[in-house]
C-alpha cells in the first residue's frame, strides 16, 4: 500500500509501522494523527494491521460522550511510556491545536506545553503542540509562557476537556509544565536514538 500524505514542505510515505516513524525530524517533533480535531470517535492505531480502527468497548464502537476532541489527537512515534518507569505503557500522547488533519497523517509539530494527569492511578502525560508549519497554525506561541499569556482560555478548555471526557472524576489533574519539560518528556520516552 503506497500513499502520500503531504504538507507544502514535506511529503510522507505511509510507513510499514507508524510506531517506527522517528520521534523527531531536523526541526520539529513528529506526531501521528489518530483522532482528527472535531470528532467524538475514539480511533486507535493497530500495528498488527498497520491501520487505524474505531476503538471498541463492550462490543460497540467507542464514542466519547462529551464535546468533540478540541485538537488533533494521537501519539509521538518511537516513544513508549514504560510502565516500569511510571508510564502508562503506551506511546506518548499529543494534542495539536490546529485545523483538522486526517487520521494517519504524520504531522511536524512544535510542543508548547505538557499536561500531567492521573488516569486509573497512572501518570498520563499529554503533550500540547501546534503545527510546525506557520501556514497551518491557528495560534503561534513560541513558549508555554506566551501560550498562557495569549491563550489561557485555550489552556483552560483543554484542561477541562481532559478532566471530563471520560466522565466526571475519572481523571485527576497533576498540573501543567512548560515547553522545555515537554521536550524532556519526549527525549525521556524515546525508544530509538535518532
Amino acid at each position: 500500500m503506497t500513499a502520500l500524505f503531504g504538507c507544502k514542505k514535506k511529503e510522507f510515505e505511509v510507513p510499514s509501522n507508524y510506531y517506527e516513524v522517528p520521534a523527531t525530524s531536523e526541526t520539529a517533533v513528529n506526531m501521528v494523527v489518530e483522532i482528527p480535531a472535531g470528532t467524538n470517535h475514539k480511533i486507535e492505531y493497530d500495528p498488527s494491521t498497520n491501520s487505524f480502527k474505531n476503538d471498541m468497548k463492550d462490543g460497540k464502537i467507542r464514542v466519547v460522550s462529551f464535546l468533540p476532541y478540541p485538537g488533533n489527537y494521537g501519539f509521538i512515534p518511537s516513544t513508549l511510556m514504560d510502565k516500569s518507569q511510571g508510564g502508562d505503557g503506551d506511546a506518548l500522547d499529543i494534542l495539536v491545536i490546529g485545523e483538522t488533519e486526517p487520521t494517519g497523517k504524520v504531522l511536524e509539530v512544535k510542543p508548547i506545553a505538557a499536561l500531567l494527569l492521573i488516569d486509573g492511578g497512572e501518570v498520563d502525560t499529554k503533550i500540547l503542540a501546534i503545527p510546525a508549519d506557520p501556514e497551518k497554525q491557528v495560534i503561534s506561541p513560541d513558549s508555554f509562557q506566551e501560550f498562557i499569556i495569549q491563550h489561557d482560555a485555550i489552556r483552560m478548555i483543554v484542561e477541562n476537556w481532559f478532566l471530563n471526557y471520560k466522565g466526571r472524576g475519572k481523571m485527576q489533574l497533576q498540573g501543567w509544565r512548560d515547553d522545555s519539560y515537554a521536550y524532556r518528556e519526549i527525549e525521556k520516552w524515546k525508544t530509538t536514538n535518532e
